[in-house]
């Protein structure tokens, strides 16, 4: 056997993971030994394979599914990349879930009505019927910026269901409400890369809390919306000023649950390249 061979224990502590979990890439093609003695079935490996086996494992730190891994490891740079890039969102949108799941968790843990709560229809031509329509339409936005792998279709859902949402808050909801609704509307660009309409809506929630005196969370969030926005556009010196403002109010806010909110929000926020024209 070559001197440089390693054996499947030597190869697994060098590469921190397993001799079993060596032994199972083998088994399904991910990781193929560099020899194996065809007397014992021993597996060798040389050492720039520790290499690969390091990468694997960083990749399934990443949540990523070993078929997934194997993919990606026949990919060139520019696709790789890609589809790291399509993970992250997936991440992302579980991430977002999961906030807005605890968010509700504090309510219902803190709210002694929050059990008896119930959301009935109102009827066609109600004042109500906007109020009502308003919320169905932003949680069903919600659902689609959280869902992972939404389709071209799901993506036009997602942006007329959040322009009706906020056009039903303008039409019966305080301003409070259109400041948010035009809030959801600027994330719903930016989740799908198109920062000119970002920007002019999330101006829009700032322009909304300045005329009406609103404060605390939504202040923050209009700040966080600008920072977003710009970060879509590849402006990282305005995102990044944006983003200061939006933290010192976060200081400021009555709410400790909400708080926590804008901040892991403000954490999420990232620089887009634009990609070069063609």
């Amino acid at each position: 056997m070559a001197a440089e061979h390693l054996t499947v224990g030597q190869a697994a502590r060098l590469a921190g993971v397993t001799a079993g979990a060596l032994r199972h890439y083998d088994r399904i093609g991910l990781l193929r030994p560099a020899a194996v003695d065809q007397q014992t079935g021993y597996r060798r490996y040389r050492r720039e394979q520790v290499e690969q086996v390091r990468l694997i494992r960083r990749l399934r730190e990443l949540e990523l599914p070993l078929d997934e891994v194997r993919r990606l490891l026949s990919l060139d740079r520019a696709r790789f990349a890609a589809a790291t890039a399509a993970h992250r969102d997936r991440i992302a949108a579980r991430v977002t879930r999961l906030r807005g799941v605890l968010h509700v968790l504090e309510h219902a843990i803190s709210d002694d009505d929050w059990i008896a709560m119930t959301e009935p229809t109102p009827p066609p031509g109600d004042p109500e019927a906007h109020r009502h329509w308003g919320r169905t339409l932003f949680n069903d936005v919600w659902r689609l910026i959280e869902q992972e792998d939404r389709t071209p279709d799901e993506d036009a859902l997602m942006v007329h269901e959040a322009h009706a949402s906020l056009y039903h808050w303008l039409r019966g909801g305080r301003p409070e409400n259109a400041a948010r609704g035009e809030w959801q509307v600027s994330r719903v660009y930016c989740v799908l890369r198109r920062p000119e309409p970002a920007l002019y809506h999330a101006r829009r929630v700032l322009d909304i809390c300045q005329r009406h005196g609103i404060g605390d969370w939504d202040l923050g969030f209009a700040y966080e919306a600008l920072a977003r926005a710009h970060a879509a556009a590849g402006d990282e010196a305005e995102a990044a000023r944006w983003l200061e403002r939006a933290r010192a109010v976060a200081e400021q806010i009555a709410e400790e649950s909400d708080r926590e909110l804008l901040l892991a929000d403000l954490e999420t926020v990232r620089v887009v390249p634009l990609a070069p024209p063609p």
